[in-house]
Formats: structure tokens, C-alpha cells, sequence
């Protein structure tokens, strides 16, 4: 199975993605992170510790404290090749409706997809196909 690593600030959100990926069985294993910060100190590790497990989706939220999307992603730059070759898909969830906000993300390297929130069922299981 498959591993979805969740970063949002929003609680309420989180527990209703995690319902839906469990109830879909789209993915055994989560990972959560309440900001890039956190996320960003775990992939730095992790990314080069083959006995870490992860993840083969990750959901990222533009818009959260301490550090945002924007700057998880710059700050992700060094390791783009790896999260690439690992196949990694790494998804821009976001509830903006600015299209210069979603064309940046859309067009931006390690990006697999820009999902709009409220997110559903098929725009998670858009999240794990290439």
C-alpha cells in the first residue's frame, strides 16, 4: 500500500482527509505535519535514511504558519531530484481561487497537481495517479 504525508495547519481539515483516505483504502500509512517547518526538518533526514518509510503522496497546504508552502517548496529545492526520482508526488492543496497562485504552483518542478479545497474523493485519487 501507500504512504500520504499530510501538511496543514487546519485540524478539522486533516481529520476529514484522513477519514477519506482510510475510508478509500488509498492509503495504509499517514504522516502529519502542522507546518512546512516540521515537515521540512523531517525530510531533510529522511530523505537520505533508507530505514525511514516515505511517503509516495504528500498534501501540502499553501497557507499556514511558521512556514507556508511557498516556503516549504523553495526550501524542498535541493532535494528536488530526489523527491523526482523517488516518485514522489508532491500536491498543492489550496482553497485559493487566484490563477497566478495555482499557475506558479502548477508550473513549479517537484508539483504533481494543484487540488482545490474542499477536497473530495476523486481529487485524492487524482493526488496518486501520474
Amino acid at each position: 500500500m501507500s504512504t500520504v504525508c499530510i501538511i496543514d495547519d487546519d485540524k478539522l481539515y486533516v481529520s476529514l482527509v484522513t477519514m477519506m483516505i482510510k475510508n478509500n483504502s488509498f492509503a495504509d500509512e499517514l504522516i502529519v505535519f502542522s507546518n512546512g517547518k516540521e515537515a521540512l526538518d523531517f525530510f531533510k533526514t529522511a530523505i537520505d535514511d533508507p530505514s525511514q518509510t516515505m511517503p509516495d503522496v504528500i498534501l501540502l497546504d499553501l497557507n499556514m504558519p511558521i512556514m507556508n508552502g511557498w516556503e516549504f517548496l523553495e526550501a524542498m529545492q535541493p532535494f528536488s531530484h530526489k523527491i523526482l526520482s523517488m516518485g514522489i508526488r508532491l500536491n498543492i492543496v489550496s482553497s485559493t481561487i487566484n490563477q497566478e497562485e495555482v499557475a506558479r504552483a502548477e508550473n513549479h518542478e517537484i508539483v504533481h497537481n494543484f487540488i482545490t479545497k474542499p477536497i473530495s474523493k476523486e481529487a485524492i485519487a487524482s493526488a496518486f495517479v501520474n
